[in-house]
Formats: C-alpha cells, structure tokens, sequence
C-alpha cells in the first residue's frame, strides 16, 4: 500500500502545517504551481515527490519539470498536471491523451477549488486538491491524502487549514 500527499497551487509559500499533515505518506504529488525551486527542494527533502509545473511556474521549474507526469503507482494508471480543465471541460491536450490511453486516476490543480468527482466517458477518478498556498481569493488551505492498495484507490481524505 502506497500512501499518497496530494497539494496544489503553493505559490512559493510551503505552510508547515502541510509537512506535518504528510508526515506519514510515502509519496507527495503536486499538481502544479509550486512557485519557487525552494518550495520542491523542501518537499524533496521531506519525501519522494512527483511533480508538474503550472502556469506561473517559470524558470527552473520549466526545465526540472514536465507539465503532464504519466506514471505507475501500484497498479493504478495516473496522470498528473496542472490545468486539467478549461471551462468544465478536459483540457483538449489531457482529453485527447485519455482518449487515446485511458488513466485509472486523473489529478490536477489550477482552479484552487477542490473537486472530487469520478468522470464516467473516461471511467477515472478526477482529484483536484484546491490550493494549499495562501495565495488567491479561497479563505481555506486545502490538501488531500490518499492510499493506493493494488488496483484499489481508498481512504481518501480532505484536509482543511484556515489560512493564517
């Protein structure tokens, strides 16, 4: 069993409080607008992370990271990116990818609002974690944490910090 740390939209401000909420994971997965080099060296240096750039991810993040990260974890087929979707749609490059290939579990950001929602044309689970940074109008830091046991996604949980 794999226990996931799943956070998006940091803006280059990591709250403590997100480490200590990920300090029983085995992996950390963010979904895009970290925000500085700073901020993914932080969570390297915590646990193993996957990551994406977002949209003000500039620079380095460019460089050191794809913006769409297809991966294994257990037997459960992921993607992960930052704009997932684009007016309540998929994203037209993430649809055509999960047309041509079909994911088990589809995570983004972007939106800095949380949704959890099972798309049935593409027979996925959809996570986004809202926005962990303080950055934006949202008045709640969110993240998420997860488990992956074979092929069976489980004991999902939403974690809600009041933005000091």
């Amino acid at each position: 069993m794999t226990r996931i740390g799943l956070i998006s939209d940091t803006h280059g401000l990591l709250d403590q409080r997100v480490l200590e909420h990920f300090s029983d994971v085995d992996e950390i997965w963010h979904c895009g607008d970290i925000g500085s080099t700073e901020v993914l060296e932080l969570l390297k240096r915590h646990k193993p992370i996957r990551a994406v750039y977002g949209n003000i991810d500039a620079g380095d993040l460019r460089y050191m990271l794809r913006e769409v990260e297809r991966f294994r974890c257990e037997d459960v087929d992921v993607v992960l990116t930052h704009i997932g979707y684009v007016h309540g749609f998929l994203a037209p490059n993430i649809r055509a990818l999960l047309n041509r290939e079909p994911a088990n579990l589809f995570c983004c950001g972007h939106t800095h609002i949380l949704k959890v929602h099972f798309d049935k044309a593409h027979n996925m689970l959809c996570l986004n974690p809202g926005a962990a940074g303080k950055y934006g109008i949202q008045t709640t830091q969110t993240l998420m944490r997860f488990c992956i046991d074979g092929k069976q996604i489980k004991d999902l949980e939403i974690i809600e910090l009041q933005r000091l």
